[in-house]
């Protein structure tokens, strides 16, 4: 996915639909700690949106993430989910048990909090792992 590929429509369509996609896998993120889901799915949509841009305009794009930057991404992810069920764990609580934070916040309030920090994770490392994939199914270098 080095190698442009399409046209000036294409790269003005592309241009003019990716970050709508963006946008959408952030409210698929931010909406998934209301209902079933979220994270893997709003994730998914992100990596969709970066690979149209890198398919269209070439993987010398600044879109591009290469295998670190993807890599790290999908770290991050792992960390922050990790990082708050850790975190109820240093407090007493269970593992990924939102309340036993000690924040000023009503328990319910911690909930929705850790719940988004969680769907959060799970987006970013989602995006990353599929980048990942599918830069290695192409054969894709560093870039």
């Amino acid at each position: 996915m080095t190698e442009r590929f399409g046209s000036p429509i294409l790269d003005t369509a592309v241009r003019l639909l990716a970050p709508m996609v963006l946008l959408f896998a952030v409210y698929v993120v931010a909406h998934g700690h209301y209902g079933p889901g979220g994270g893997f799915q709003g994730g998914v949509i992100a990596a969709i949106a970066l690979l149209l841009v890198q398919l269209v305009r070439g993987g010398r794009t600044r879109w591009a993430l290469g295998a670190r930057a993807s890599l790290a991404l999908a770290g991050a992810g792992l960390a922050l989910y990790a990082g708050i069920g850790f975190l109820a764990l240093a407090f007493g609580g269970s593992f990924l048990d939102y309340g036993a934070a000690p924040l000023p916040l009503a328990p319910a309030q911690l909930r929705a909090l850790g719940s988004f920090g969680v769907e959060v994770g799970v987006g970013l490392a989602v995006t990353g792992v599929v980048l990942l994939l599918v830069g290695a199914l192409t054969g894709r270098g560093e870039g």
